[in-house]
């Protein structure tokens, strides 16, 4: 019997910036402050507002602003605390200023800086990441638009799961997420429902794992043998929920669509030649 790996992949890309010159903890004029939304997540006016309402003053602490090489300012990071600052009519903020960056490298600190922090919401991660040219969003952008799809919402040409296949990519890296893509098509056909986070995610964790050992069109014919799109996540939905409470997460729904996409491989099989899940 082939043995299972037992190992969890570690992250194959890194965000990495050049040494360069920072300035900290100095004023700055909120008028002198400019943002580009190619290197930023979108302004929520409403919670900019809702920090202007509560704001106290000393405890903003420093932004981080980007001065570019014609002089202006622009925020990396900070804009809520900066357009907090000016509905509530305060004139300067503290900055932590960085020298030489360009605006890739603006986007690239700014993923940085918001990794352990308050995360930005996927969809704005991935933009960013693209302004930046990290390996991790151009790679799975580039696999996205080889199978004529975008990323963001759930559609026919469109996949929701933004932190799904990110994770794909970034674990096992871009050739298994395009195995993935095809795989999932080949099974469900061209659909929304083909391209659900917990499908892809158990395909990818296969392929991540085996995939030297699978044979994808194979894989597909099984796959699809084993019922449509919408059934097999309601089973996985079935399988995880009847594992109680702390078993319905994420992250134990892609290991249930990863053991039913084992299965899937192994009905058939000699004993020896099967995977073990």
């Amino acid at each position: 019997m082939v043995q299972k790996g037992t190992f969890m992949p570690k992250a194959r890309y890194t965000f990495e910036l050049p040494v360069h010159e920072v300035d900290y903890g100095k004023e700055v004029a909120i008028s002198a402050l400019s943002i580009d939304p190619q290197a930023q997540r979108t302004l929520n006016e409403k919670r900019a507002q809702n920090i202007a309402n509560h704001l106290v003053r000393e405890a903003i602490g420093s932004i981080v602003v980007s001065q570019r090489v014609d002089g202006d300012l622009y925020i990396v990071d900070g804009q809520h605390r900066w357009r907090a600052c000016a509905l509530a009519g305060i004139p300067t903020i503290r900055a932590d200023i960085h020298h030489g960056l360009t605006q890739a490298q603006e986007a690239i600190l700014f993923l940085i800086k918001n990794r352990e922090s308050h995360k930005p919401r996927p969809i704005d991660e991935y933009h960013v990441g693209l302004t930046g040219g990290v390996p991790l969003f151009v790679d799975t952008d580039r696999i996205l638009k080889k199978h004529g799809l975008a990323l963001g919402s759930s559609s026919t040409n469109s996949v929701g799961a933004v932190s799904g296949v990110l994770q794909i990519t970034d674990r096992y890296g871009a050739p298994i997420f395009d195995r993935t893509l095809s795989i999932a098509e080949d099974a469900w056909g061209r659909a929304a429902e083909s391209w659900d986070g917990m499908l892809l995610g158990g395909i990818g964790m296969f392929l991540g794992r085996h995939g030297d050992l699978v044979e994808d069109k194979e894989l597909a014919r099984k796959i699809e043998r084993m019922g449509s799109a919408a059934k097999w996540r309601s089973e996985i939905l079935s399988q995880s929920s009847r594992g109680g409470f702390n078993n319905s997460g994420t992250g134990s729904r892609v290991s249930t669509a990863y053991r039913m996409v084992g299965n899937a491989w192994n009905k058939g099989r000699k004993v020896e030649n099967r995977i073990e899940i």
